[in-house]
């Protein structure tokens, strides 16, 4: 599973390194060094801004995911739209080269504002890139919004 948070930097055309820990899980825990990167969903900030990163499905996961939305039947017709247009369509194989480095294209890197910082941050089954200043807006957000007191995270031993 991915985990952690790794601050590093994109380059002007979009090269990055993917976190060894992460080709590790990739290889490891998924068996494959593959990976799809897309588009996040919009997160909804509390000051009424949205952010969105992008995400790293694993190649095998990629696959799943397709055919669990392909399945789905809860779903309005504009919602899957926006789901496809939104995450599949722009999604992108890739494969980090023998360094360590993977290119991210200049349309998913317009859409997560990625410009110099970056962040990688392990989601488990999948991994997210943030730029630094939309990272701290989502981080400081989770942290307001965290479910304090609840039953449901007293199960879950915190």
């Amino acid at each position: 599973m991915f985990r952690g948070i790794f601050d590093t930097t994109i380059d002007p055309k979009g090269r990055t390194s993917l976190p060894a820990k992460f080709r590790e899980v990739l290889v490891e825990t998924f068996g494959d060094e593959r990976f799809f990167v897309t588009n996040s969903y919009p997160m909804a900030l509390g000051n009424g801004e949205q952010c969105s990163g992008l995400l790293i499905f694993p190649y095998k996961e990629w696959f799943q995911f397709e055919e669990k939305f392909m399945g789905s039947k809860g779903l309005t017709l504009a919602q899957r739209n926006n789901i496809m247009y939104t995450i599949i369509s722009p999604a992108v194989e890739c494969s980090a080269d023998k360094l360590g480095r993977i290119m991210v294209p200049p349309s998913l890197r317009k859409v997560a504002a990625l410009e110099r910082e970056i962040v990688f941050v392990g989601a488990l089954k999948k991994a997210e890139i943030w730029s630094r200043q939309e990272w701290d807006k989502v981080r400081a957000q989770a942290r307001k919004d965290f479910p304090v007191d609840t039953e449901a995270v007293a199960d879950l031993g915190l």
